[in-house]
Protein backbone atom coordinates (compact mmCIF):
# COMPACT_ATOMS: atom_id res chain seq x y z
CA UNK A 1 0.00 0.00 0.00
CA UNK A 2 2.96 2.33 1.24
CA UNK A 3 4.92 1.30 -1.88
CA UNK A 4 1.63 2.12 -4.55
CA UNK A 5 0.79 5.44 -2.63
CA UNK A 6 4.78 6.47 -3.08
CA UNK A 7 4.69 4.99 -7.34
CA UNK A 8 1.70 7.65 -7.64
CA UNK A 9 3.19 10.03 -6.15
CA UNK A 10 6.15 9.30 -8.26
CA UNK A 11 4.08 9.32 -11.39
CA UNK A 12 2.40 12.62 -10.93
CA UNK A 13 5.68 14.48 -9.85
CA UNK A 14 7.36 13.01 -13.49
CA UNK A 15 4.15 14.29 -15.47
CA UNK A 16 4.13 17.67 -13.70
CA UNK A 17 8.19 17.91 -15.09
CA UNK A 18 6.74 17.25 -18.36
CA UNK A 19 4.13 20.01 -18.35
CA UNK A 20 6.35 22.57 -16.94
CA UNK A 21 7.88 21.67 -20.03
CA UNK A 22 4.93 22.75 -22.31
CA UNK A 23 5.27 25.90 -23.97
CA UNK A 24 1.71 26.41 -23.34
CA UNK A 25 1.84 26.17 -19.65
CA UNK A 26 5.24 28.38 -19.27
CA UNK A 27 2.71 30.55 -21.38
CA UNK A 28 0.24 30.20 -18.39
CA UNK A 29 1.27 32.41 -15.48
CA UNK A 30 -1.47 30.91 -13.60
CA UNK A 31 -1.04 26.87 -14.38
CA UNK A 32 2.91 27.55 -14.35
CA UNK A 33 2.73 28.86 -10.56
CA UNK A 34 -0.09 26.24 -10.01
CA UNK A 35 2.30 23.11 -11.11
CA UNK A 36 5.34 24.50 -9.83
CA UNK A 37 4.01 24.44 -6.22
CA UNK A 38 2.59 21.08 -6.47
CA UNK A 39 6.22 19.85 -7.83
CA UNK A 40 7.49 21.45 -5.06
CA UNK A 41 5.72 20.08 -2.57
CA UNK A 42 5.74 16.74 -3.62
CA UNK A 43 9.48 16.80 -3.98
CA UNK A 44 11.15 15.94 -0.89
CA UNK A 45 8.89 12.78 -0.70
CA UNK A 46 10.12 11.92 -4.24
CA UNK A 47 13.25 12.31 -3.65
CA UNK A 48 13.32 10.40 -0.46
CA UNK A 49 11.51 7.25 -2.93
CA UNK A 50 14.20 7.31 -5.13
CA UNK A 51 17.03 6.95 -2.53
CA UNK A 52 14.82 4.32 -1.08
CA UNK A 53 14.39 2.49 -4.32
CA UNK A 54 18.25 2.60 -4.98
CA UNK A 55 18.61 1.25 -1.13
CA UNK A 56 16.49 -1.63 -1.69
CA UNK A 57 17.99 -2.79 -5.31
CA UNK A 58 21.41 -2.41 -3.38
CA UNK A 59 20.26 -4.62 -0.46
CA UNK A 60 18.75 -6.97 -3.32
CA UNK A 61 22.09 -7.69 -4.39
CA UNK A 62 23.34 -7.59 -1.28
CA UNK A 63 21.17 -10.34 -0.15
CA UNK A 64 21.95 -12.19 -3.28
CA UNK A 65 25.61 -12.15 -3.17
CA UNK A 66 25.05 -13.96 -0.28
CA UNK A 67 24.24 -17.30 -2.23
CA UNK A 68 27.34 -17.02 -4.26
CA UNK A 69 30.52 -18.46 -3.57
CA UNK A 70 32.92 -15.93 -1.30
CA UNK A 71 35.66 -16.59 1.24
CA UNK A 72 34.87 -15.62 4.56
CA UNK A 73 36.12 -12.23 4.60
CA UNK A 74 34.05 -11.05 1.43
CA UNK A 75 30.97 -12.78 3.35
CA UNK A 76 31.68 -10.47 6.41
CA UNK A 77 31.59 -7.57 3.67
CA UNK A 78 28.12 -8.22 2.55
CA UNK A 79 26.73 -8.95 5.78
CA UNK A 80 27.78 -5.83 7.36
CA UNK A 81 26.52 -4.16 3.97
CA UNK A 82 23.67 -5.71 4.52
CA UNK A 83 22.89 -4.96 7.94
CA UNK A 84 23.73 -1.11 7.05
CA UNK A 85 21.02 -0.90 3.96
CA UNK A 86 18.71 -2.65 6.03
CA UNK A 87 18.80 0.33 8.69
CA UNK A 88 18.44 2.75 6.34
CA UNK A 89 15.40 1.14 3.86
CA UNK A 90 13.95 1.61 7.61
CA UNK A 91 14.96 4.66 8.38
CA UNK A 92 13.79 6.11 5.03
CA UNK A 93 10.48 4.33 5.60
CA UNK A 94 9.81 6.34 8.69
CA UNK A 95 10.81 9.54 6.71
CA UNK A 96 8.74 8.60 4.08
CA UNK A 97 5.35 7.78 6.60
CA UNK A 98 5.68 10.83 7.85
CA UNK A 99 6.23 12.99 4.77
CA UNK A 100 2.78 11.40 3.14
CA UNK A 101 1.04 12.52 6.21
CA UNK A 102 -2.14 14.96 5.26
CA UNK A 103 -0.81 18.33 5.44
CA UNK A 104 -2.20 21.68 7.15
CA UNK A 105 -3.38 23.90 3.61
CA UNK A 106 -2.45 26.06 5.16
CA UNK A 107 0.74 25.58 6.35
CA UNK A 108 3.10 27.75 3.83
CA UNK A 109 0.84 30.68 4.72
CA UNK A 110 1.47 33.95 6.53
CA UNK A 111 0.37 34.64 10.19
CA UNK A 112 -1.97 37.04 11.44
CA UNK A 113 -0.86 36.77 15.27
CA UNK A 114 -3.12 38.57 18.28
CA UNK A 115 -1.51 39.04 21.97
CA UNK A 116 -3.90 40.11 24.73
CA UNK A 117 -2.89 40.68 28.35
CA UNK A 118 -5.48 38.69 30.46
CA UNK A 119 -5.46 37.59 34.03
CA UNK A 120 -3.20 40.46 35.99
CA UNK A 121 -3.11 43.29 35.00
CA UNK A 122 -0.63 45.46 34.41
CA UNK A 123 1.59 42.62 34.79
CA UNK A 124 -0.08 40.64 32.21
CA UNK A 125 0.35 43.52 29.88
CA UNK A 126 3.88 43.76 30.32
CA UNK A 127 4.03 40.01 29.48
CA UNK A 128 2.08 39.87 26.37
CA UNK A 129 4.82 42.71 25.29
CA UNK A 130 7.44 40.20 26.50
CA UNK A 131 5.90 37.46 23.83
CA UNK A 132 5.39 40.17 21.36
CA UNK A 133 9.12 40.75 21.46
CA UNK A 134 10.00 36.47 21.80
CA UNK A 135 7.86 36.02 18.70
CA UNK A 136 9.37 38.90 16.77
CA UNK A 137 13.18 37.76 17.50
CA UNK A 138 11.95 34.45 16.53
CA UNK A 139 10.30 35.88 12.96
CA UNK A 140 13.91 37.31 12.78
CA UNK A 141 15.82 34.17 13.43
CA UNK A 142 13.65 32.71 10.71
CA UNK A 143 13.93 35.71 8.11
CA UNK A 144 10.46 36.75 8.27
CA UNK A 145 9.31 40.10 8.02
CA UNK A 146 6.77 41.21 11.00
CA UNK A 147 4.10 44.04 10.18
CA UNK A 148 2.46 45.65 13.48
CA UNK A 149 -1.63 46.20 12.76
CA UNK A 150 -2.91 47.50 15.77
CA UNK A 151 -1.80 47.77 19.37
CA UNK A 152 -3.30 48.79 22.75
CA UNK A 153 -0.26 50.19 24.73
CA UNK A 154 -0.92 49.92 29.02
CA UNK A 155 0.55 52.56 31.27
CA UNK A 156 3.51 50.35 31.99
CA UNK A 157 4.43 50.21 28.36
CA UNK A 158 3.04 46.55 27.79
CA UNK A 159 0.61 45.69 25.88
CA UNK A 160 -3.25 45.01 26.78
CA UNK A 161 -3.62 44.35 23.05
CA UNK A 162 -1.40 43.77 19.94
CA UNK A 163 -1.64 42.62 16.61
CA UNK A 164 0.51 41.76 13.83
CA UNK A 165 1.40 39.72 10.51
CA UNK A 166 4.29 37.54 10.26
CA UNK A 167 5.21 37.14 6.29
CA UNK A 168 7.23 34.22 5.29
CA UNK A 169 7.69 30.28 4.01
CA UNK A 170 6.19 27.89 6.49
CA UNK A 171 5.21 30.70 9.11
CA UNK A 172 2.05 28.81 9.88
CA UNK A 173 3.48 25.34 9.95
CA UNK A 174 5.91 26.61 12.71
CA UNK A 175 3.37 28.85 14.89
CA UNK A 176 0.25 27.51 14.69
CA UNK A 177 1.15 25.27 18.00
CA UNK A 178 1.30 29.15 20.14
CA UNK A 179 -2.53 29.65 20.40
CA UNK A 180 -3.45 29.06 23.91
CA UNK A 181 -3.02 30.86 27.02
CA UNK A 182 0.15 31.58 27.88
CA UNK A 183 0.90 31.62 32.07
CA UNK A 184 4.01 34.02 33.62
CA UNK A 185 5.11 33.56 37.00
CA UNK A 186 7.47 36.25 38.38
CA UNK A 187 8.17 39.25 40.64
CA UNK A 188 6.09 41.78 38.79
CA UNK A 189 7.77 45.19 39.10
CA UNK A 190 4.70 46.90 40.95
CA UNK A 191 4.99 44.26 43.42
CA UNK A 192 7.08 46.15 46.38
CA UNK A 193 6.95 42.42 48.67
CA UNK A 194 8.66 40.59 46.45
CA UNK A 195 6.29 38.17 45.76
CA UNK A 196 5.51 35.96 42.85
CA UNK A 197 2.47 36.54 40.76
CA UNK A 198 0.98 34.42 38.45
CA UNK A 199 -0.55 36.03 35.15
CA UNK A 200 -1.92 35.12 31.95
CA UNK A 201 -1.52 36.39 28.49
CA UNK A 202 -3.69 34.77 25.27
CA UNK A 203 -2.01 34.35 22.01
CA UNK A 204 -4.65 33.70 18.80
CA UNK A 205 -2.75 32.76 15.40
CA UNK A 206 -4.36 32.59 12.27
CA UNK A 207 -3.67 32.12 8.95
CA UNK A 208 -3.57 35.07 6.52
CA UNK A 209 -6.76 34.80 4.13
CA UNK A 210 -7.15 35.70 0.45
CA UNK A 211 -10.10 37.64 -0.41
CA UNK A 212 -10.82 34.20 -2.44
CA UNK A 213 -11.56 32.01 0.31
CA UNK A 214 -13.36 34.98 2.13
CA UNK A 215 -15.21 37.00 0.49
CA UNK A 216 -16.64 40.54 2.25
CA UNK A 217 -19.43 42.72 0.72
CA UNK A 218 -19.21 46.26 1.06
CA UNK A 219 -22.48 46.20 2.19
CA UNK A 220 -22.29 43.33 4.95
CA UNK A 221 -19.58 45.76 6.61
CA UNK A 222 -19.65 49.55 8.63
CA UNK A 223 -16.34 51.13 9.01
CA UNK A 224 -16.07 53.85 11.76
CA UNK A 225 -12.74 56.38 11.76
CA UNK A 226 -11.15 57.84 14.54
CA UNK A 227 -8.13 59.44 15.72
CA UNK A 228 -4.83 57.00 16.38
CA UNK A 229 -4.06 57.04 20.10
CA UNK A 230 -1.35 55.96 21.85
CA UNK A 231 -0.45 54.65 25.62
CA UNK A 232 -3.44 55.88 28.20
CA UNK A 233 -5.73 56.23 24.81
CA UNK A 234 -4.63 59.55 24.17
CA UNK A 235 -4.71 61.12 21.13
CA UNK A 236 -1.16 60.58 19.17
CA UNK A 237 -2.47 62.68 16.12
CA UNK A 238 -5.90 65.24 14.46
CA UNK A 239 -6.36 63.19 11.46
CA UNK A 240 -9.13 60.31 11.56
CA UNK A 241 -6.68 57.75 9.80
CA UNK A 242 -7.75 54.46 12.61
CA UNK A 243 -10.29 52.53 11.27
CA UNK A 244 -12.89 50.31 12.53
CA UNK A 245 -14.48 47.56 10.18
CA UNK A 246 -17.42 45.54 11.51
CA UNK A 247 -19.00 42.14 9.87
CA UNK A 248 -22.24 42.94 10.43
CA UNK A 249 -23.53 39.48 9.64
CA UNK A 250 -21.08 38.01 11.95
CA UNK A 251 -20.59 40.96 14.68
CA UNK A 252 -16.66 40.91 14.54
CA UNK A 253 -15.09 43.57 14.74
CA UNK A 254 -11.38 44.08 13.38
CA UNK A 255 -9.19 47.54 14.39
CA UNK A 256 -6.18 48.78 12.43
CA UNK A 257 -4.28 52.06 13.31
CA UNK A 258 -0.67 51.77 12.44
CA UNK A 259 -1.05 52.37 8.92
CA UNK A 260 0.22 55.04 6.89
CA UNK A 261 -3.29 56.38 5.90
CA UNK A 262 -6.31 55.28 6.21
CA UNK A 263 -6.73 53.46 3.26
CA UNK A 264 -4.07 51.28 4.74
CA UNK A 265 -5.37 51.22 7.91
CA UNK A 266 -8.93 49.44 6.14
CA UNK A 267 -7.07 47.57 4.03
CA UNK A 268 -4.98 45.80 6.80
CA UNK A 269 -8.32 46.12 8.87
CA UNK A 270 -9.98 43.55 6.37
CA UNK A 271 -6.99 41.01 6.35
CA UNK A 272 -7.13 40.97 10.02
CA UNK A 273 -11.35 40.59 9.99
CA UNK A 274 -10.97 37.93 6.68
CA UNK A 275 -8.92 35.77 9.02
CA UNK A 276 -11.37 36.16 12.27
CA UNK A 277 -14.06 34.98 9.96
CA UNK A 278 -11.77 32.35 8.23
CA UNK A 279 -10.96 31.42 12.21
CA UNK A 280 -14.99 31.57 13.51
CA UNK A 281 -16.02 29.03 10.65
CA UNK A 282 -13.02 26.47 10.84
CA UNK A 283 -13.96 26.27 14.92
CA UNK A 284 -17.78 25.87 13.71
CA UNK A 285 -16.67 22.92 11.38
CA UNK A 286 -14.06 21.44 14.33
CA UNK A 287 -17.30 21.50 16.47
CA UNK A 288 -19.73 19.65 14.10
CA UNK A 289 -16.64 16.46 13.96
CA UNK A 290 -16.81 16.82 17.84
CA UNK A 291 -17.54 13.20 18.45
CA UNK A 292 -13.87 12.39 16.31
CA UNK A 293 -10.84 12.12 18.60
CA UNK A 294 -8.77 15.65 18.78
CA UNK A 295 -4.89 16.14 18.53
CA UNK A 296 -3.72 16.31 21.66
CA UNK A 297 -1.26 19.09 20.33
CA UNK A 298 -3.37 20.60 18.17
CA UNK A 299 -3.81 24.24 17.29
CA UNK A 300 -5.05 25.51 20.86
CA UNK A 301 -7.93 27.56 21.22
CA UNK A 302 -7.37 31.08 23.64
CA UNK A 303 -8.78 29.60 26.87
CA UNK A 304 -6.79 26.68 26.47
CA UNK A 305 -3.36 26.96 29.11
CA UNK A 306 -0.21 25.52 26.97
CA UNK A 307 2.58 26.74 28.79
CA UNK A 308 3.95 28.43 31.61
CA UNK A 309 7.10 30.90 32.03
CA UNK A 310 8.87 30.46 35.23
CA UNK A 311 11.28 32.79 36.02
CA UNK A 312 12.29 32.35 39.54
CA UNK A 313 13.63 28.80 38.44
CA UNK A 314 14.12 29.81 34.55
CA UNK A 315 12.40 27.09 33.27
CA UNK A 316 9.71 26.95 30.39
CA UNK A 317 6.86 24.15 30.50
CA UNK A 318 4.78 23.04 27.63
CA UNK A 319 1.75 21.50 28.81
CA UNK A 320 0.67 20.04 26.10
CA UNK A 321 3.49 17.27 25.52
CA UNK A 322 5.36 18.18 29.06
CA UNK A 323 8.25 19.46 28.03
CA UNK A 324 10.44 21.52 30.12
CA UNK A 325 13.38 23.16 29.44
CA UNK A 326 15.61 25.06 32.08
CA UNK A 327 16.85 28.27 29.29
CA UNK A 328 14.19 30.62 29.59
CA UNK A 329 16.35 33.30 28.75
CA UNK A 330 16.82 31.99 25.73
CA UNK A 331 13.22 31.44 24.86
CA UNK A 332 12.22 34.71 25.84
CA UNK A 333 14.68 36.01 23.55
CA UNK A 334 13.24 33.94 20.40
CA UNK A 335 15.11 30.68 20.45
CA UNK A 336 11.51 28.94 20.41
CA UNK A 337 12.90 25.91 17.64
CA UNK A 338 13.70 23.48 20.24
CA UNK A 339 9.07 23.60 21.76
CA UNK A 340 8.19 24.05 18.07
CA UNK A 341 10.25 21.18 16.86
CA UNK A 342 9.02 18.85 20.23
CA UNK A 343 5.41 20.17 18.80
CA UNK A 344 5.97 19.02 15.10
CA UNK A 345 6.99 15.60 16.30
CA UNK A 346 4.41 14.98 18.65
CA UNK A 347 1.64 15.94 16.36
CA UNK A 348 3.20 13.62 13.14
CA UNK A 349 3.59 10.87 15.92
CA UNK A 350 -0.15 11.46 16.70
CA UNK A 351 -1.03 11.61 12.93
CA UNK A 352 1.25 8.43 12.09
CA UNK A 353 -0.69 6.42 15.33
CA UNK A 354 -3.84 7.61 13.93
CA UNK A 355 -3.05 6.19 10.31
CA UNK A 356 -1.64 2.86 11.61
CA UNK A 357 -5.44 2.29 13.76
CA UNK A 358 -7.06 2.96 10.67
CA UNK A 359 -5.39 0.83 8.58
CA UNK A 360 -6.03 -2.05 10.97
Amino acid sequence: MLLDRLQALADRYEKLSELLCDPAVAADPKRLREYSKEQSDLEEAYQAYIEYKKVVAQLDDAKAMLGEKLDDEMRDMVKQEIEELTARREELEKRIRVLLLPKDPNDDKNVIVEIRGAAGGDEAALFAADLYRMYTRYAESQGWRVELLDANVSDLGGFKEVIFMISGKGAYSKLKYESGAHRVQRIPVTESGGRIHTSTSTVAVLPEVEEVEVEILDKDIRVDTFCSSGAGGQSVNTTKSAVRVTHIPTGIVATCQDGKSQNDNKQKALQVLRARIYEMRRQEEEAKLAGERRSKVGTGDRSERIRTYNFPQSRVTDHRIGLTLHKLDAVMNGEIDEIIDALTLAEQAELLEQENAAIV
